[in-house]
């Protein structure tokens, strides 16, 4: 039972942080601050999602620390693709 009560817990904060991803982009900000609270949101669900839907949190550590640098080589690959194009 208490893990239904926790996933309930992390859908509801994934779906209001996406409903806040929505508002902010129809609010009519400036873009780049626009971009760095979705961006922040964004990365906010991926942690979430990778540590209770993915049981990284119950994970140890090491295989933690090898998500994240495949997570970060995954960035390091698409920022240098963004450079490229231009």
């Amino acid at each position: 039972m208490t893990r239904l009560k926790l996933y309930t817990a992390i859908y509801v904060v994934l779906f209001v942080s996406a409903t806040v991803q929505v508002l902010v982009e129809q609010a009519g900000m400036a873009y780049w601050t626009a971009l760095g609270i979705i961006v922040a949101l964004s990365f906010a669900k991926a942690v979430v999602v990778a540590a209770y839907y993915q049981h990284l949190r119950w994970e140890p550590r090491s295989v933690t620390g090898l998500v994240a640098l495949g997570l970060l080589a995954a960035l390091a690959l698409t920022v240098a693709a963004t450079y490229s194009i231009t």
